[in-house]
């Protein structure tokens, strides 16, 4: 028995469109950290970039449970002494780029390292539902339908 390793040749990439709106992030952004990966695919090598190019559609309209959108901080540092600041999700979602809760939580479920920032570049959120990406024809993955704990019930 041999191990497989994929090689460059053989990796065959497909488009995926991801409606986010009414889904939870959590369980969102899991789905699309391992389509990026590749690990939904039987060939899975760890050292290659495998995984599919990945469309999110409607961030602007993602589901966060509990007391997440009012409690959860993005912090970041200016570099200046006492510079910590900090936003919530909701604030976020709210202004100018909302996306950026779906591409922050999907960039902390990759490992770090070069590889990852590579599989990054596959990923395209999108605020609204219009996107750029209609010759590459997608196919719709639904990921509200696969488990009814992916969409928030009020």
């Amino acid at each position: 028995m041999k191990t497989y390793s994929a090689k460059p040749a053989d990796i065959d990439k497909k488009w995926i469109l991801i409606d986010a709106e009414g889904v939870v992030l959590g369980r969102l952004a899991s789905i699309i950290a391992m389509r990026l990966r590749g690990k939904h695919k039987p060939t899975f090598t760890p050292h290659m970039d495998m995984g599919d190019n990945v469309i999110v559609i409607n961030a602007e309209k993602i589901q966060l449970t509990g007391n997440k959108r009012a409690d959860k901080r993005y912090y970041w540092h200016t570099g200046h002494p006492g510079g910590i600041k900090h936003r919530t999700a909701g604030q976020i979602l709210e202004g100018r780029f909302p996306e950026r809760v779906v591409v922050k939580a999907v960039q902390r479920m990759l490992p770090g390292g070069p590889l990852s920032k590579q599989q990054m570049t596959n990923l395209r959120v999108y605020a609204g539902a219009e996107h750029g990406q209609e010759a590459q024809q997608p196919t719709i993955l639904d990921v509200a339908s696969m488990n009814p704990k992916n969409t928030r019930s009020a």
